[in-house]
């Protein structure tokens, strides 16, 4: 029997952390074991998960003592939250704990994109010499356009600022005379003149009905032929199919994607053919120091939750 059960990898510490006031079962693997992790959700309190554990159906149904869901992330996707509420669950994101890193992601893979020099490595190595080639671009100067403006957008635009670049966000949830605007010196504009206008766009928006391929053929079509396009988001708010013609017919620039709408990525793809683009295993949010603080949020969120169950 066990109160907390955790079902992917998390800092040890923080586990270490729970483990002085709760039975703890700590598998990383049970993600991938779904019929264990069920049969061990009869006794838990509290379930603790990243992006992979699909908390809804028959593992919640399982679940019948549950009071608290941690998510070593933020995104919720992969919760059924409604079921949650309906239940008294509490749902408890660690709202902050990975902005730096989603926000360093985008950077980098925007320097990679433009800049177009760094896969290089076995041609050097091979004695050739390709300098006119791999002449690429500067960040400094150029419009960077955030579809979202919450907090990793914001991590986002104070570091591309920082280097130089013009920064311009929509975002429907937030209103023209809100103070952010003006606080982080962004210009607000409509997604349709964002496209237009922007050297790279980046996307902080969640999944939902509305976010569906928000990003599709007829969206690519107005960005400029030499932007790119960065999305550590959520899989499915980029059409992938649609993407992958833009970049194979020289649309736009170049992509990078940290998300996907299905993970992980099956072979066979339609983005395994398109050229200038980086994919990661959706880890923008995942560094060394980030999980050390996304464990640690975790940790307290859920400690904090079932001792006021207790109460």
């Amino acid at each position: 029997m066990s109160d907390i059960v955790i079902s992917e990898f998390m800092d040890e510490a923080a586990v270490d952390d729970l483990r002085r006031d709760f039975s703890v079962r700590y598998d990383k693997g049970l993600v991938d074991r779904p019929e264990e992790l069920a049969g061990l959700m009869r006794d838990a309190r509290a379930l603790i998960v990243r992006n992979r554990t699909q908390v809804r159906g028959p593992l919640l149904e399982a679940g019948a003592r549950l009071d608290a869901i941690g998510r070593l992330g933020v995104g919720l996707d992969n919760i059924d939250t409604e079921a949650c509420a309906a239940r008294g669950i509490a749902v408890l994101p660690a709202t902050g704990a990975n902005d730096v890193s989603v926000a360093e992601w985008v950077i980098a893979a925007m320097l990679i994109l433009i800049r177009g020099a760094y896969a290089a490595s076995a041609d050097v190595l091979a004695g050739k010499w390709p300098r006119e080639r791999l002449i690429g671009g500067e960040i400094f100067g150029r419009t960077l356009g955030l579809i979202g403006f919450g907090s990793i957008a914001r991590e986002t635009a104070g570091r591309a600022r920082s280097l130089g670049m013009r920064i311009i966000a929509t975002d429907p949830f937030i209103g023209a005379d809100a103070p952010a605007w003006t606080k982080h010196d962004v210009e607000r504009v409509d997604l349709d003149a964002l496209l237009a206008k922007t050297d790279a766009v980046s996307l902080h928006v969640p999944f939902t009905a509305e976010t569906r391929n928000l990003i599709d053929a007829k969206r690519l079509a107005r960005m400029k032929q030499s932007a790119i396009l960065l999305n550590a988001a959520r899989g499915g708010v980029v059409d992938e199919a649609a993407l992958a013609d833009a970049l194979k017919a020289g649309r736009i620039k170049g992509a990078a994607l940290d998300v996907f709408a299905e993970e992980p990525l099956r072979a066979g793809s339609p983005l395994a053919e398109a050229p200038n683009l980086l994919l990661t295993p959706h880890i923008a949010g995942v560094t060394e120091e980030s999980n050390v603080r996304v464990s640690a949020v975790t940790a307290r969120n859920v400690r904090r939750a079932l001792n006021e169950r207790r109460k």
